[in-house]
């Protein structure tokens, strides 16, 4: 049989090729509109309450608005205002030192609790429960039980157990020089269970064959935890980082409860004064300026902490 007799008979065997792949580009175009279909309602949900907000608070950033009145057209007044705001500014400082030391902190002790909790060691669905409880309760809840804890007088729990060491009592909330330092220990403690509970998840991906292959080449305890599990979990600390910077300048109801932003303004952060701005003192057109200069602080600090971190992908 020539090669010319044989080119026929393989005509047949390409048909069931390109029928395969217009069902797979159909299996495709079908996943794509499911896709579109299912996230709709969050996409719409996103735009109303999140798209639509940041416009009216950009717009309103350009007005002397007093709520009363009818919003007039200030020009770049606002921010310029916003410039000279010391209280402003400090706020923003004590937002900065809260994440610098309060973020890393508790990471750090997340990520040795989810090394810990992902072995088989008894009681550790307990154990999990316990460290991730703080997250899940009310913030008013646990303001309300750090009130108790830090109580000035000697009945104050923490008093009481510096009282054993022949410490205090401290007056933790209402001196200048502690209330900050006060607040970060809350932040630390309520916000190691989610940044615990999304390492653990992340620990659970993380091929064991890369374990194997350290303990192959000799590798210790800290050597792998540094050389593996430390770089495999890159993209769950990137999001960690992102997500905790954000609830930091969001932070607003453990400050009203703990201290309203005293004493002295020590412990003001940038939601608060924006609260204070618009609310107490009726300047709604700076407290949208504020919030706006918010919105690109925090931009500013996703985009460095992408660079720090190295991104999602490891790279």
């Amino acid at each position: 049989m020539t090669t010319t007799d044989r080119l026929p008979a393989a005509a047949p065997a390409g048909r069931p090729a390109a029928s395969g792949t217009r069902r797979r580009a159909s299996v495709r175009t079908a996943e794509r509109r499911w896709g579109l279909l299912l996230a709709a309602p969050a996409t719409l949900h996103t735009l109303l309450w999140i798209g639509v907000p940041i416009v009216v608070a950009f717009v309103l950033s350009f007005t002397a608005y007093d709520i009363i009145h009818t919003p007039e057209f200030a020009g770049l007044d606002n921010y310029a205002t916003i410039l000279g705001d010391g209280l402003f500014w400090r706020s923003v400082l004590h937002n900065v030192i809260i994440a610098a030391i309060g973020i890393p902190v508790s990471m750090f002790l997340a990520l040795v609790l989810a090394v810990m909790l992902n072995r088989a060691v008894p009681g550790r669905g307990i154990f999990r429960v316990m460290v991730f409880l703080p997250h899940i309760t009310a913030t008013v809840a646990v303001a309300m039980i750090w009130l108790w804890i830090y109580n000035p007088s000697e009945n104050g729990l923490l008093n009481i157990v510096l009282g054993v060491v022949g410490i205090g009592p401290l007056p933790f909330l209402t001196n200048p020089d502690l209330a900050l330092g006060s607040v970060i220990l809350v932040t630390i403690w309520q916000g190691i269970g989610l940044k615990m509970l999304i390492y653990l998840a992340a620990l659970q991906g993380v091929d064991g064959q890369l374990y194997e292959a350290a303990d192959l080449d000799g590798a210790g305890v800290v050597q792998k935890f540094r050389h593996v599990t430390v770089p495999m979990l890159r993209p769950a600390t990137f999001f960690i980082l992102i997500t905790s910077l954000i609830g930091n300048f969001q932070t607003f109801d453990l400050i009203y409860i703990l201290t309203e932003g005293g004493p002295a303004n020590s412990t003001s952060v940038v939601t608060y004064r924006i609260y204070q701005t618009a609310f107490q003192e009726f300047r709604v057109g700076l407290a949208n300026a504020q919030s706006v200069v918010l919105l690109l602080i925090l931009v500013v600090l996703a985009f460095l902490s992408r660079r720090i971190v190295g991104g999602t992908d490891g790279d």
